[in-house]
């Protein structure tokens, strides 16, 4: 499960700007895309962690090396 792959490019970014303390209003803005879509990409990395929270998987993408600390 820990391959470069498990995230997609998108959902990558936008964990990378939760991890700047962007809200999902601000990371639409900044994408392009609508808030809708922000959060259907954060609920489709919890799913694939098996979490229940965007601040479990932060810790997790974090701890996996998935993304970083700013």
């Amino acid at each position: 499960m820990q391959n470069k792959k498990f995230l997609t490019n998108r959902e990558r970014e936008i964990f990378n700007l939760l991890v700047q303390n962007m809200d999902t209003e601000d990371i639409a803005e900044k994408l392009c895309i609508s808030s809708k879509t922000v959060r259907n990409h954060i609920s489709n990395v919890i799913q694939k962690l098996g979490l229940k929270s965007r601040s479990q998987a932060l810790l997790e993408l974090i701890k996996m090396k998935e993304i970083t600390l700013k």
